[in-house]
């Protein structure tokens, strides 16, 4: 009903129509003019009652809970803005000192004979909207990074099969393939890595690249598909040289 009339006065060609729509729009746009002072404190007090309601909530609720669905008890584990989705059968193991976004989407594949399993290593950090999927197993080294939007598919999801698609079965294990990410790896913002990869240890893939084949470790790599740009010269090399 009052979309209805919210409709009738915004299309009306009388006086009085267009007169009120003037009207209710100019009290749309109506501001309150800001004192800094004191909208300045008000802002302050805001980030403070929102941030240690955040902790509580963390510290409370969503950490024990996600915890809760992991085959081990990982220490120190830093999980903020919520709790990722978990989606389908997953083993998911994790180490100590890990940071992990709320923003996070890890799914395990359902039609397999063998339950995935997630294995993330120590002082590994993930970033907001990252997308896990699981086929078999994926293997996240120490220290390793994954910037915002980053992408381990190692399972597709459906078929290459049209007919078999249009039928909803589900992809085929020759689709499936694990996914080894190497000790202190970086995958850079909006990097995807699909199914039989190894990502080397210390390597550097760069933002929005696609890595569809392994990368050797201590290289810069980027591109769709990625592909070593450089080699990085890094501590363990210089000092095994």
């Amino acid at each position: 009903m009052l979309n209805s009339l919210k409709a009738r006065i915004k299309n009306s060609d009388s006086v009085a129509g267009r007169a009120l729509f003037s009207f209710l729009k100019s009290i749309r746009s109506i501001e309150m003019p800001v004192i800094r002072p004191a909208h300045g404190l008000m802002y302050q007090l805001h980030k403070m009652i929102t941030g240690a309601f955040s902790s509580l909530i963390r510290i409370f609720y969503w950490t024990p809970l996600f915890k809760s669905q992991l085959a081990n008890a990982p220490g120190k584990l830093y999980l903020y803005s919520g709790m990722p989705l978990l989606l389908g059968p997953l083993t998911i193991t994790m180490g100590d000192h890990c940071r992990l976004s709320g923003h996070t989407t890890i799914s395990g594949r359902a039609s397999g004979n063998k339950k995935p399993e997630l294995r993330i290593g120590n002082n590994v950090g993930i970033s907001w909207q990252n997308e896990i999927f699981v086929g078999d197993q994926i293997e996240i080294g120490d220290n390793v990074r994954l910037a915002v939007k980053v992408r381990l598919v190692g399972y597709p999801g459906h078929p290459v099969d049209p007919a078999a698609r249009a039928q909803g079965k589900p992809d085929t294990d020759d689709q499936v393939g694990s996914i080894i990410i190497q000790d202190d790896v970086w995958l850079a913002a909006g990097v995807t890595v699909m199914g039989g990869v190894t990502i080397g240890a210390g390597t550097i893939v760069a933002t929005g690249s696609v890595v569809t084949r392994d990368l050797p470790p201590g290289v810069l790599a980027g591109g769709i598909p990625a592909r070593v740009i450089k080699s990085l010269n890094l501590p363990s090399e210089r000092d095994n040289g």
